[in-house]
Parts: C-alpha cells; structure tokens; sequence
C-alpha cells in the first residue's frame, strides 16, 4: 500500500461476493479460503508526496482474514 488511511472508510457498500468475485482463486491461494468480498468505500488518505486527498478505495475482505489488496479507484476532490 503505497498511501496512508486517515480516519475511517465511510459509505461501505459490497460490488460483489463468492464465485461471482473474479480473482477468487487468486484471493483463495495467496490468503486463503473464506467468505470473501469485494468492497468500495470513501475515505481520506496521505500519499506519498505528503498531499491528503479524498478518495474512494476498492478491497477484498474475508471474516478472519481482514482487509486485502486496498487500491485507490478514483479521486474524489
């Protein structure tokens, strides 16, 4: 992860689940088997030039396991 979280992530909502989850194979091999999610959510994050900027992250998520592969979508300011 290349940016810093501020706060917390607001406006959680699920894209998808289960076998409709296109890297599930990917997710299931490298941290293992688990209900797994992916989710979209806005937060503030500092990136690596110092700047904070608003913006909306998309990450895979299983009970257990915890948050994976957090990337940033798009800027929202």
């Amino acid at each position: 992860m290349k940016f810093e979280i501020i706060g917390k992530i607001e406006n959680i909502e699920i894209i998808s689940a289960g076998s409709s989850i296109r890297v599930l194979d990917y997710l299931q091999k490298i941290y293992g088997s688990g209900r797994w999610r992916k989710l979209k959510g806005a937060a503030y994050v500092r990136l690596p030039n110092g700047k904070i900027r608003h913006v909306e992250l998309h990450w895979y998520e299983a009970h257990g396991i915890g948050r994976k592969d957090i990337k940033i979508k798009h800027y929202l300011d």
